[in-house]
């Protein structure tokens, strides 16, 4: 009797078994799907930015003179003031300056079949650009140290320029993600938002002031460890910049300003631009914590002090 009521009961607990067992692979599914659903597309592709790091996204002006030189189908933009550009600039170059509505607007026409340089002043809002423009899935590249360090550094730069302004293409009819087109457009749209860090930089000057009033803020060295540990801004934390360091971004405040420095304003471009995609309020330093390249700005350019 015993054995017949043990099976009795078997019997009944089995189909309960498997009808919760699909209840519970049908909330899994559910919770999958509805997370599928809630992925931002514009957190992902600046997630990726770092995840799948090239290397460099830097190239010096000689670099793209040659490829000039061999006529290989590349695009320049040149994102100087229209008066700077007219004055002077790559052949070939199609400006749509900084902080204007021009810039926004080439999301419309820029080609993303063939490499794109882009070309500032010294190279840091062209780091910005490049970070953006990748995010929406251009091929782009910042010219090294930009027009004034680096390409009328370069040794006969002046074969390589014109002054004939080159109208903007028609529209390239490339597709582009509706929410990663509208973030890139308010980025470059909104660039003077804060008056405090305009262009989303900040004068080293004025980062040493708000230490001094000991403000809220985080500040990040993105310079290789052992320089990180040779000398840096007081209270700056260590992100090396590169692949992978998009991981410790979760880490950083949502609450307060993060400034970041390089080595000359260019690499914290493209990391300032990131961080702002994802949401973290950030500006990078002028010229970085100064090279040689960047003459007499930048924070130890500018004989500011350091701890170890």
């Amino acid at each position: 009797m015993k054995r017949f009521l043990s099976l009795f009961f078997v019997a009944l607990l089995i189909p309960f078994t498997v009808l919760t067992g699909c209840a519970e692979k049908e909330k899994a599914a559910e919770t999958t799907a509805t997370a599928v659903a809630q992925v931002n597309p514009v957190e992902e592709a600046a997630l990726a930015y770092f995840a799948d790091y090239p290397g460099s996204r830097i190239v010096p002006a000689t670099t793209v003179f040659e490829k000039m030189d061999a006529g290989e189908d590349i695009f320049i933009l040149d994102i100087r003031k229209a008066e700077d550009y007219a004055a002077g600039h790559l052949k070939g170059a199609v400006n749509a300056a900084w902080g204007t509505p021009a810039l926004a607007e080439s999301l419309n026409w820029l080609p993303d079949d063939v490499p794109l340089f882009v070309n500032c002043y010294s190279g840091q809002t062209a780091g910005q650009t490049v970070a953006v423009l990748n995010v929406a899935g251009f091929k782009a590249s910042s010219i090294k140290y930009g027009w004034k360090l680096g390409i009328t550094q370069a040794e006969g730069y002046e074969a390589y320029t014109e002054s004939t302004v080159n109208p903007a293409p028609v529209e390239s009819g490339v597709k582009i993600d509706a929410e990663i087109k509208s973030a890139a457009a308010d980025y470059f749209n909104n660039l003077k938002a804060d008056p405090e860090t305009p262009s989303n930089i900040i004068a080293a000057s004025k980062l040493k002031e708000k230490l001094d009033a000991d403000e809220e803020m985080t500040i990040v060295s993105i310079r290789k460890p052992e320089d990180f540990s040779a000398g840096h801004v007081e209270s700056a934390i260590n992100i090396p910049f590169g692949a992978g360091m998009e991981a410790q971004f979760a880490d950083l405040p949502q609450d307060e300003k993060v400034f970041v420095y390089c080595y000359s304003g260019q690499t914290a471009g493209q990391t300032v631009a990131i961080m702002r995609l994802l949401g973290i309020d950030a500006a990078s330093v002028k010229s970085g914590f100064g090279t040689s390249g960047t003459g007499t700005t930048g924070w130890n350019n500018e004989g500011l002090p350091i701890v170890k």
